[in-house]
């Protein structure tokens, strides 16, 4: 790549060096007439064109530029000073997208785990804004439910052997499912206890307080922050826990329809003068 393909700019002390066919690629934008010469507010200096406006903000439309995307950081909070860039540089498809100022937010995703303890059972209820959180619990979580195997002649005088049969969790609706361990009575009998499994645990777990830790812990992995908890009955010992993960915005793609008919009417508007 030859330098005459190259054009520098030093935008508010910081500099820029791109290709021409980067910066020309909407006509009638300040930004080609700037190249072209055609705007007297930009002259060429030590190889340089210097504007006076904000570099750093400058960045995400050179980003733009060269990928047709907005994808910011999700911490960003400059959107109507980076609208104003736009409008001054006479950037329409890139003011568009600002507009859509709601999908540029980072969006919070939550989840409610409610916690009840009765004796030697405990129960579960998930709650997520989200459904593809809940379809993630859902393809993780297997309840395991104890029953006894067939008889056979060799084991009559023997007591039944028992078989873990695997159950999922059920799903009342799109954004919660349901669970539970324990033991169905408060005896020794450990007929009808049920076990959770959450992968990638191998572990079967019966107690109600273990099945809760390792819930948490696969929250953590997943992103999810610990935000409060609170009691809800003492006298039935049942929790609720929220959790937060912040999703990060998807990138914005310029409609390429806009560009065709943006490039269409200012070569219509260049004849007419």
């Amino acid at each position: 790549m030859s330098s005459q393909e190259l054009v520098t700019l030093n935008v508010g002390g910081k500099i820029f060096t791109t290709k021409f066919s980067t910066i020309k690629q909407f006509p009638a934008s300040r930004l080609t007439r700037m190249i072209d010469g055609r705007d007297q507010e930009f002259k060429m200096i030590g190889g340089q064109i210097f504007v006076d406006r904000d570099g750093v903000l400058f960045s995400f439309i050179l980003d733009f530029l060269r990928t047709h995307q907005l994808l910011l950081p999700t911490d960003f909070s400059d959107h109507l000073r980076l609208q104003r860039e736009a409008l001054f540089y006479g950037l329409d498809p890139l003011v568009d997208l600002l507009n859509q100022e709601h999908l540029l937010q980072p969006r919070p995703a939550l989840v409610e785990v409610h916690f009840l303890s009765q004796n030697t059972q405990a129960f579960f209820r998930v709650f997520g804004s989200c459904s593809k959180t809940i379809e993630m619990l859902t393809g993780r979580i297997t309840m395991f439910i104890e029953q006894p195997s067939a008889p056979t002649w060799s084991s009559n005088s023997f007591p039944p052997q028992m078989t873990l049969l695997p159950l999922p969790p059920q799903r009342p609706s799109h954004h919660d499912l349901v669970f539970q361990c324990g033991s169905d009575s408060a005896t020794d009998n450990q007929t009808g206890v049920r076990y959770v499994s959450i992968k990638p645990d191998n572990r079967k777990l019966a107690n109600g307080t273990n099945v809760l830790g390792l819930l948490i812990d696969t929250l953590l992995m997943e992103g999810f922050h610990l935000v409060s908890t609170r009691t809800l009955s003492s006298e039935d010992k049942s929790e609720c826990y929220s959790f937060e993960r912040i999703k990060r915005p998807e990138a914005l793609t310029m409609n390429k329809t806009l560009k065709s008919e943006f490039t269409i009417t200012s070569e219509q508007s260049q004849k007419k003068k």
